[in-house]
């Protein structure tokens, strides 16, 4: 997978943050309330939010306030379509005119048009979790919201909240491809409560033990409170031992 470098002329376009975490809320309250406080940041920053696409638990929690606060157009889902119908923020309709009728709460409506691939379409209408595009699988998901970021101007980058395997999975994929070379935005862990303290001990470990070199360590900041995170990611500073590949050739 290739991305965009950030050269000079994003600098005009608008910071872009892209947020992994959990589609479950968890048992702690200062989970939900560390989304509603980024998205209350979000909006004092003018940043647009790329995410999962989720409308449930801290997903959905970050989605739905952002909107509140900067309207629709500032929060981007990107989402699988076989996870739509595990969504109960979606309504799948037969057509345009039904999806549109019967003046309910805002919601995410999934047209299902015969004569076209849903899985390839985007979706503009906008709702209370914001706009939103259909991808065919996870790879193009993640492939997609890293663009976006990439696309973004300068602070653009990668946060971290609490999650479950696929929070994990995604922040991993980013460090790695930041560590390869492939892009080269921030990464930022919110660290609440201690949640990922054991993810940071195996990082340790893994330097101790020879794996990650000590400068590698450093492509994945740990922030303790929602207030650091964008001064993280404005002053992040690349490892210098991240490779130096070309990913655009065939």
């Amino acid at each position: 997978m290739a991305t965009t470098a950030p050269t000079t002329a994003n600098a005009g376009n608008p910071t872009v943050v892209c947020v992994f975490c959990g589609a479950y809320s968890g048992t702690s309250p200062s989970h939900l309330a560390a989304a509603r406080a980024l998205a209350h940041i979000f909006h004092k920053e003018n940043i647009t939010l790329v995410y999962g696409g989720g409308t449930g638990g801290i997903m959905g929690e970050l989605a739905r306030t952002l909107v509140s606060l900067s309207g629709p157009k500032a929060v981007h889902g990107i989402i699988p379509t076989a996870l739509v119908k595990v969504e109960n923020g979606y309504r799948m309709s037969l057509t345009a005119t039904n999806a549109q009728a019967g003046g309910k709460a805002p919601e995410r409506v999934v047209i299902v048009d015969e004569s076209q691939e849903a899985e390839r379409k985007e979706l503009l209408g906008e709702s209370e979790y914001g706009l939103t595009t259909l991808v065919p699988d996870m790879h193009t998901r993640k492939r997609t919201m890293a663009q976006k970021v990439m696309e973004g101007g300068p602070g653009s980058g990668f946060v971290v909240l609490a999650g479950g395997f696929g929070t994990l999975e995604e922040a991993m994929e980013v460090v790695t491809w930041n560590q390869l070379g492939i892009h080269n935005r921030g990464i930022v862990l919110l660290n609440v409560d201690g949640y990922w303290d054991g993810l940071l001990q195996w990082v340790e470990k893994s330097v101790e033990e020879g794996f990650v070199s000590k400068a590698n360590k450093g492509i994945l900041v740990e922030c303790r409170s929602v207030e650091e995170i964008l001064g993280a990611l404005r002053n992040y500073k690349l490892s210098e031992e991240r490779y130096s590949l070309n990913w655009t050739s065939s």
